[in-house]
Parts: structure tokens; C-alpha cells; sequence
């Protein structure tokens, strides 16, 4: 049933990627419900398999955000923010860090500098939405620093690996929207990220079904 369920999630993704993964959000309810589906099986996946509650959480407010930023409101794209950082904190929830090694340091570093340098390459180009915008990113960042630091396990390297697609998912989609919103490269990013938010998505449950 769950590997039947991850199979039908992939098929799923496939499905949206190619048919309209970097349209603009519109009316019609099928699109957005096609974008939904694919986490939100793996939502499922995870709730048949007894994981963890905060990662259970996490797929279901990904899925919930994939259909507000499916409509075509502002109100429903900031829902939507909203809706992937309360999952991006619930990840960090379950990811339970543990203590700092030598080597995640350097890591950490990395990560901070990310985070301080969208100050210049994206804040500038985000308006009105400035302040959400950076709180989103804070947020990304400690999901990301909970991975980092997440205490070994089995399938930890899956978990690690699902938070580094899901943050760089994001980073394009930031480019999408903002710096490259009137560029002919906001396509070919949005269809990038695609694929890259479902795989992280679909690692991180892949990790803890390993646990």
C-alpha cells in the first residue's frame, strides 16, 4: 500500500510538472487540486505508517500551502507562505537537533550566509511583501539548521538530504518570483523546483519510514 501510494504521489507530480508547473495560478480548481495530490499522498502515506506527528504535519500544511499558492489571490499566497512555514517548523520539530559536531559548523556558516544574502538578492525585489518575505526565510533556515544537526538515525542522511532539495525548491521559487518574475528563466525555474519540492518532500518521509 505505501510504496503503491509513493508511486501514485510520483505519477502525480509528473502529471502537474508537465502539464502546468510554471502557469500562472488561475481559477480553475482541477489545477490546483492536481498540485495538491502529490504531497498530499504522501500525507497519507505518512499517516498509514504511523510516523512521526510533526512530520505528518509538515506533509499535510506542504499540501495545504500547494493549493493556496494554486489560487489566484494575494491573500491566498501569503496563506499559503504561512502554510509552509508552520511546515517548516514542524519539520524542525522532528528533525530533534542534536549537539554540534566539528564538521556542521562550517555547515551552519554556509547556511547563515545564505540566509543574510538574500538581503541583496532578494529583498530588494519583494515589495510589499518584504517582512513575510524574510520571516519565511528565517523560518527556512531553521528547518534547514534542524536537519543539520538532527541526531544520527536511520534514514538520516535521506531527512538531510530531502531538507537541502526542499531549501533549494525555495530558493528558486524566490528567484521565480521575484528577481526573475518579467525574465524568460521563470519558467525553466519553476519547472526546476517542481520536481526538486516533491523529491524533498518525499526524502524526508522516505528518511523517517527508515527509522
Amino acid at each position: 500500500m505505501i510504496q503503491s501510494l509513493f508511486a501514485l504521489s510520483a505519477l502525480a507530480m509528473l502529471a502537474y510538472g508537465l502539464r502546468f508547473a510554471g502557469g500562472e495560478p488561475g481559477k480553475a480548481l482541477a489545477p490546483a487540486l492536481l498540485k495538491t495530490s502529490p504531497v498530499a499522498l504522501l500525507a497519507i502515506c505518512a499517516a498509514l505508517s504511523g510516523v512521526l506527528w510533526t512530520i505528518l504535519a509538515g506533509l499535510i500544511l506542504g499540501a495545504l500551502g500547494d493549493f493556496l499558492l494554486a489560487r489566484p489571490s494575494e491573500k491566498a499566497f501569503l496563506a499559503g507562505m504561512g502554510a509552509f512555514a508552520l511546515g517548516h517548523l514542524a519539520y524542525a520539530a522532528g528533525f530533534a537537533p542534536g549537539f554540534p559536531k566539528g564538521r556542521d559548523w562550517a555547515v551552519l556558516a554556509t547556511l547563515a550566509l545564505l540566509i543574510l544574502s538574500t538581503e541583496l538578492w532578494l529583498a530588494p525585489h519583494t515589495g510589499a511583501l518584504r517582512w513575510p518575505v524574510r520571516l519565511y526565510g528565517l523560518v527556512i533556515g531553521a528547518m534547514a539548521a534542524a536537519a543539520v544537526l538532527m541526531a544520527p538515525r536511520p534514514g538520516g542522511g535521506l531527512v538531510q538530504t530531502g531538507a537541502a532539495l526542499f531549501v533549494l525548491s525555495d530558493l528558486l521559487l524566490a528567484l521565480a518570483l521575484f528577481t526573475c518574475a518579467a525574465s524568460p528563466a521563470r519558467r525553466v525555474l519553476s519547472l526546476a523546483l517542481w520536481p526538486l519540492y516533491w523529491g524533498g518532500q518525499a526524502l524526508i518521509l522516505a528518511g523517517f519510514l527508515a527509522g
